[in-house]
């Protein structure tokens, strides 16, 4: 399951609400996050001190380090594990990688895919039922999740063209990964939502399964309510009562806007009056969440 959406529209909270609603369901599951991201472990209020170890509540979590993968990868691919120690090592092949456009998100979405395989590079590693990943904001999601197709055209033949094949087969499988697209209704994150689903559509092969729409404010006042507010005598709390009204409907507009113009299902997870999210407000959303799916 991938999430994804423009940066600070909440994606890590809604990973991992939909991480928990998915240990609730009975599936083994983990919340991954790239670029050495601890986003999902600090919102829950967790600390993890080891890969894949189980954050709160059975839910399990991992942040991918391309190195790390990277290693990994070269381990199941040379005979020896002291021969890819000694290459994975090499100044030279870190010059290599480094200048290779595309290889570090092609060794994290290829350690992503590994979560979601009955037998995993790592002897003995568990395998998962559900692999929620927590990817980057849009743009660089794309990037993520169109290397494998770029790196399976581009080398065509060995094993590192058969591994990008099989990784793009997955993505690009409704049956096997889910897009979930996180927007606040607003503006600017709804056009960024709607440029992210036709990125995904046309790039990687993959439809939007659900929209989440984070931080709904809620409208305590009607049209007459309104009217009434209006006309009153000018005073701070009536300003404020119409500022927050006003806010309200725009934010309703938005959420029309979004539900005209994309096809799959629109859930709305409402704003949390807190000085800061915590891990009982996470859940709670999960909660609500899981109601609506």
């Amino acid at each position: 399951m991938v999430v994804s959406g423009k940066g600070g529209v909440g994606k890590s909270t809604v990973a991992a609400a939909l991480g928990l609603a998915g240990v609730r369901a009975g599936r083994r599951t983990i919340v991954v996050e790239v670029a050495e991201r601890q986003d999902v472990a600090r919102t829950l209020g967790a600390a993890p001190t080891a890969p894949e170890e189980e954050l709160v509540d059975g839910l399990h979590h991992l942040s991918v380090d391309p190195a790390s993968a990277l290693a990994e990868y070269l381990n199941d691919q040379l005979a020896s594990r002291l021969v890819s120690e000694i290459v994975a090592s090499s100044r030279t092949f870190g010059y290599l990688t480094a200048a290779t456009p595309g290889l570090h998100e092609l060794l994290t979405i290829g350690k992503v895919w590994d979560l979601a395989q009955d037998e995993r590079r790592i002897p003995g590693a568990g395998h998962y039922d559900l692999v929620v990943l927590d990817a980057p904001a849009s743009g660089h999601a794309l990037a993520i999740l169109r290397s494998p197709r770029t790196f399976g055209a581009v080398a065509r033949a060995g094993p590192i063209a058969r591994q990008a094949r099989a990784i793009d087969a997955m993505l690009s499988n409704p049956a096997r990964t889910g897009v979930v697209l996180v927007a606040r209704p607003e503006e600017m994150p709804v056009n960024e939502t709607l440029e992210l689903r036709d990125g995904l559509r046309n790039e990687v092969g993959l439809d939007v399964d659900l929209v989440v729409a984070n931080g709904v404010l809620p409208n305590r006042f009607s049209a007459r309510d309104a009217r009434a507010l209006a006309a009153a005598a000018p005073a701070p709390e009536v300003d404020a009562a119409l500022a927050a009204h006003a806010r309200a409907r725009a934010q309703q507009a938005q959420l029309a806007r979004l539900r005209r113009h994309v096809s799959a299902p629109v859930v709305t997870l409402p704003f949390v009056f807190s000085p800061e999210l915590g891990s009982d407000d996470v859940r709670a959303l999960s909660r609500r969440l899981g109601r609506a799916l």
